[in-house]
């Protein structure tokens, strides 16, 4: 069987975010989803309730998602709030020895600061370290920086040539838009990542004009994040499967 990938595709992965507080609620939306063609799932184990977290139960939802590729998150927030960055880092760890395809690694991990990218040269250090691990442990890694606000071009490129740098598969930055100038101005960065990094990336934004939400994917990014449905726990400003699969469809 071959081993699933972020890396290799030929169009978008219709990646659907199963986000939930508990390993049912996932296995409710990952079979909801598979109908409507979803291509990967993304698990943010930060929201899961500490008493469901255990190998067995990620081994199992792994295996589950078979042979389908799972991006998985383990940020500072929902559950994990008051944890320090190396339980952050302890944890990505065993999502990976338990066989998560791609581990969301913060830009701020070890040093905590406003736009998500430490230019700490210790927290560097051990961000690259962990990296290492993580490949080592037969996954994938995407670094990203949510500076959820409109940033400039320049701004965007250093952000993402230190993500690459370090040794990232994906680079993934999420900025913002509030009016249509800042979403043109966006477009434009889209092909300018396009043209400038090495690896595959994911160049998001919020706002009132998020559209990149919506088309980035058909403008040079590697997956769409969606949703099956909108509950309490699923991001509102991703689109749905079923509309990112049609807008996927059109551009091609």
């Amino acid at each position: 069987m071959t081993k699933p990938s972020f890396l290799t595709y030929d169009k978008p992965l219709l990646t659907c975010m199963v986000q939930a507080d508990s390993p049912e609620r996932i296995k409710e939306l990952m079979s909801r989803s598979l109908p409507e063609g979803a291509e990967a799932f993304g698990m943010q184990f930060c929201k899961m309730k500490p008493e469901y977290r255990s190998k067995k139960t990620y081994k199992e939802l792994f295996e589950l998602a078979a042979p389908l590729p799972v991006y998985v998150t383990y940020y500072r927030k929902g559950a994990n709030a008051g944890m320090s960055d190396d339980e952050i880092a302890d944890g990505l760890i065993e999502l990976a020895e338990c066989g998560a395809t791609l581990c969301d690694v913060m830009g701020d991990c070890f040093d905590k600061c406003e736009g998500e990218l430490t230019m700490n040269e210790a927290a560097v250090k051990k961000q690259m370290g962990l990296i290492d691990e993580l490949h080592k442990r037969g996954a994938e890694v995407l670094m990203s920086s949510h500076v959820f606000k409109f940033t400039p071009a320049e701004r965007v490129l250093e952000i993402a040539r230190e993500h690459e740098r370090r040794g990232a598969d994906i680079c993934k930055i999420v900025t913002g838009a509030s009016t249509m100038a800042e979403q043109i101005e966006n477009m434009r960065i889209i092909n300018l990542l396009r043209e400038n990094l090495k690896i595959p990336f994911l160049f998001l934004a919020n706002g009132e004009c998020s559209i990149m939400r919506r088309v980035g994917s058909a403008m040079g990014n590697c997956m769409f994040l969606c949703v099956h449905e909108y509950d309490e726990l699923a991001t509102s400003t991703q689109p749905l499967l079923r509309d990112a699969a049609i807008i996927r469809k059109m551009f091609d």
